[in-house]
């Protein structure tokens, strides 16, 4: 009998949560294709796994056979769609938050904080208030 290719990570996740192969039948290539960090990030994604890929995470990741097992086992066989969520915090730039953290003579994490209450027209006008011109602040104020 042939062993099961699984050839990318959406085959590990249907694997995990619609056909549930045992871990006998699975080639030794198809455990190359496994990722243990993306597939605990993908499962923590559904609020109903997020307790079990935690638990999941203290187990080493080169323990592949081990960690398909328990996910094989703990997570009900059916469709699942995993999405995976960005975070919708965008990254400022580095010298806009000491900019602000200079004219406030504060950290770089209230610095942040200032940005965010501030918005867009008080962080601009600091900017200002500290001798930038306009082409520069635009500069740095870019979304």
């Amino acid at each position: 009998m042939s062993k099961k290719q699984i050839k990318d990570l959406w085959g590990w996740l249907n694997e995990i949560t619609l056909y549930k192969t045992p871990v006998e039948n699975i080639s030794e290539a198809s455990w190359d294709k496994w990722n243990s960090y993306v597939v605990n990030r993908y499962v923590s994604m559904d609020i109903r796994y997020i307790e079990l890929a935690n638990y999941v995470q203290t187990i080493p990741y080169d323990n592949k056979q081990q960690l398909y097992q328990i996910y094989r086992e703990m997570i009900p066989k059916s469709k699942v769609f995993l999405k995976y969520l960005k975070s919708r915090t965008k990254k400022r730039p580095a010298t806009l938050v000491e900019y602000v953290a200079k004219h406030f003579e504060c950290g770089l994490g209230e610095a942040e904080e200032y940005i965010d209450i501030l918005r867009d027209h008080g962080t601009r006008k600091v900017l200002y208030d500290m001798g930038m011109d306009e082409k520069e602040v635009e500069k740095l104020l870019k979304k």
